[in-house]
């Protein structure tokens, strides 16, 4: 198919390259489509209305959206095709897999082996993070070009319709019977480079690791896992706190696999001894999705786990964590304090960092400065300053918010106290008229006391500063559309210290499993909270040195209420499960 036979939308008379970077209004005039009166119609209007002038110019009914379009690709150096007069080769269509060219709403049109070039259309010139994604994801040198919508949509029906979606299990068949991969087996540690640049550039291998990483974001999956073992390797996701399986591909495939997430994250494909860590950005559905890449030598290949931080799935409202009316107005209450020190605590993925970036998206207001010092910096907030710490030169917890200081915050954010120097300069923050908040890996809430005791921090100091603690769990929440009730036995109560005289005119519920939660019975999780506020009695008890059960007892009868009951509160409520709060919490003393 030679390019220059395919019909473009203004005539093919003008010269593309001429266009590019030329004004909007110019473009649409040397296209055709309104003569130079009405764009100057148009820009007196924009003078009072501040509106691009493309909207103006359609709004006036003198162009139509698709001229508009077709000029903003010419802006941008790109072709205008009709795509109603062409005929895409099939072996061009299974460049790109189904799912990729669905969500990045793409048609592949044309391919070009010599230089590895792929022309694809898009329906908007503005999408460019496709054409970056593309060239990331499947090593292709794209070449874009613009076509009316309704064309790009009915092609993408008629090519990559419901049946035509490849299979996972098709896909992992066709690399288990593809000859040159299967070169790869049992050389081990033999491979050279060539060889495996040579299978990382192999487009089923690329399909493959596009098709896990749009199921995984589809399904809402938080972690994807790539594990060698001596005899298989594993691909497995994470979703709302669980692993589940996928379709093991065969074990040869672990290293181009492995090394084709590593070309993607800007690693080192030649370094197999050392831990490596990188980043891929995307843009799935118009929604930016971060990967972070760890890779970990094994003794039997490197481990890849990939974590999944999709913006659009994250809701940064204190309102919307799931607070007990009381709880929210507790956690308010510490949020507006003018200074102190706020911790939020409990185990690795329990959701701290979410309650902690809502309760800064609640304080972002113009009046406020706020700084924060994270490792990760999970998701960047309008408003807010971030700092991501580097441990590798000397940029620590402790050095950045030394410096936060000197730039007159009036709320700062430690990611994490790890140390007695983090500890101090947090300290130091709060007694010098500055909010802190900041997060401890501990089980409870009055445990965190003894923590800081541990770390080194006086008991006066930690009196003087410390404000409320918030121990989280995540449980996860029954699904809503196989949702049933039923009976516990006497065995589940009695793993919650009750009797069935407590459960008289309850009801409890859980979830049978459907197609819609992957027959779990799960659909997405909640937090449960555990707020300990700090008063005179309870500092009084810290300068005393009392144990964590003392301090857990008095906290209890201020009406603190300890992860447990909470659970118990989210039972009775129907929202989640007996085994998952059992799973998630420990027994009250």
């Amino acid at each position: 198919m030679a390019e220059q036979s395919n019909p473009v939308l203004d005539g093919g008379a003008v010269d593309h390259a001429e266009l590019k970077g030329q004004k909007l209004g110019r473009i649409l005039v040397k296209l055709g489509k309104c003569p130079r009166e009405q764009v100057h119609e148009a820009l007196q209007l924009q003078a009072q209305r501040k509106l691009p002038i493309g909207q103006l110019l359609i709004e006036l009914g003198y162009v139509q959206e698709e001229d508009v379009n077709a000029a903003l690709a010419a802006q941008q150096g790109m072709e205008s095709l009709n795509l109603d007069e062409m005929e895409i080769p099939e072996d061009v269509v299974h460049l790109l897999p189904a799912e990729t060219a669905l969500a990045y709403k793409v048609v592949p049109l044309q391919h070009d082996a010599g230089t590895n070039t792929l022309t694809i259309a898009l329906k908007d010139a503005d999408n460019f993070r496709a054409i970056d994604d593309l060239q990331m994801l499947m090593g292709f040198q794209v070449k874009p070009v613009i076509a009316d919508p309704v064309q790009v949509d009915r092609l993408l029906d008629k090519l990559y319709g419901e049946g035509e979606q490849e299979s996972l299990e098709e896909l992992i068949g066709d690399l288990a019977e593809d000859v040159d991969l299967e070169q790869l087996r049992d050389r081990g540690e033999s491979i050279d480079l060539d060889e495996l640049m040579s299978a990382v550039e192999d487009n089923k291998v690329k399909r493959l690791l596009n098709l896990v990483l749009m199921q995984a974001i589809k399904d809402k999956a938080s972690d994807i896992h790539f594990e060698p073992f001596e005899d298989e390797f594993k691909m497995r996701y994470r979703i709302d706190g669980v692993l589940y399986e996928m379709i093991p591909p065969p074990a040869h495939l672990a290293m181009p696999i492995v090394s084709r997430i590593k070309v993607m994250a800007n690693l080192d494909i030649a370094e197999r001894r050392l831990p490596q860590d990188g980043r891929i950005a995307l843009t799935v559905s118009n929604n930016p999705v971060d990967l972070r890449v760890s890779v970990l030598p094994t003794m039997f290949g490197e481990s890849v786990v990939m974590r999944v931080l999709d913006r659009s799935n994250v809701n940064l409202d204190l309102e919307k964590l799931g607070l007990r009316d009381d709880d929210l107005e507790s956690i308010m209450q510490l949020i507006k304090k003018p200074n102190g020190i706020v911790i939020v605590t409990g185990p690795t993925g329990s959701g701290k960092t979410t309650t902690l970036y809502s309760a800064l998206n609640t304080l972002n207001e113009i009046s406020e400065k706020i700084l924060t010092a994270e490792d990760p910096v999970e998701y960047d907030i309008d408003g807010l300053c971030q700092v991501q710490v580097n441990s590798d030169v000397g940029l620590t917890f402790a050095a950045a918010l030394r410096s936060f200081l000197r730039q007159d915050p009036d709320i700062v954010l430690v990611g994490e106290t790890r140390d007695i120097e983090t500890a101090q300069i947090a300290v130091q923050a709060s007694l010098t008229g500055h909010l802190v908040f900041t997060t401890l890996h501990t089980n409870d809430s009055p445990s965190s006391i003894a923590r800081l005791v541990d770390l080194g921090l006086e008991n006066f100091l930690i009196t003087a500063t410390l404000e409320g603690i918030i121990g989280q769990r995540l449980v996860r929440k029954i699904c809503p559309r196989c949702k049933e009730a039923f009976e516990p036995t006497e065995e589940q109560l009695m793993e919650l210290q009750l009797t069935p005289e407590d459960m008289q005119g309850r009801v409890i519920y859980r979830g049978r499993g459907c197609d819609f939660c992957n027959n779990s019975g799960y659909k997405g999780r909640m937090a449960i909270f555990e707020i300990m506020v700090m008063d005179d009695e309870l500092r009084e008890l810290v300068m005393q040195n009392a144990s964590t059960q003392v301090l857990r007892s008095e906290a209890l009868k201020r009406g603190m209420r300890t992860l447990r009951q909470a659970g118990l509160l989210a039972i009775y409520d129907g929202s989640t499960t007996i085994d998952e709060v059992v799973r998630e919490t420990m027994v009250d003393d």
